[in-house]
């Protein structure tokens, strides 16, 4: 079992940055696959950027094509941690942004990626 807690959302200006971080509980966290997906207002969510642990200890990243070369995904074992630095952000990238795990991980396609575990949200809002 194990749960997330995310944070860091907020109200920036287009072309400006934010840092999401989620806190996850559990012992074993660090061979959990996690990540970022996002639900703007009347869209579906969406998966936005996943990081993978494999058997050779390397961890392995993933994006969704609209966040690739702004947004980096980045975890922290020691402190059980994932973290989504996002720049040059557009006011598409308006949405709620919810951390989630799972032990399990697909890379056939990062985007069906269908984690058991979710955090509760945050809210980032970019300005024109």
């Amino acid at each position: 079992q194990v749960q997330l807690v995310d944070s860091g959302g907020g109200l920036v200006q287009a072309g400006g940055s934010l840092r999401l971080s989620c806190v996850a509980s559990g012992r074993t966290f660090s061979r959990y696959a996690s990540g970022w997906f996002r639900q703007a207002p009347g869209k579906e969510r969406e998966f936005v950027a996943a990081t993978r642990w494999s058997e050779g200890g390397v961890y392995y990243v993933y994006y969704a094509d609209s966040v690739k070369a702004r947004f980096t995904i980045s975890r922290d074992n020691a402190k059980n941690t994932v973290s989504l630095q996002m720049n040059s952000l557009k006011p598409e990238d308006t949405a709620i942004y919810y951390c989630a795990a799972d032990p399990f991980f697909s890379s056939t396609d990062a985007s069906t990626w269908s984690p058991a575990y979710w955090g509760q949200g945050t809210q980032v809002t970019v300005s024109s």
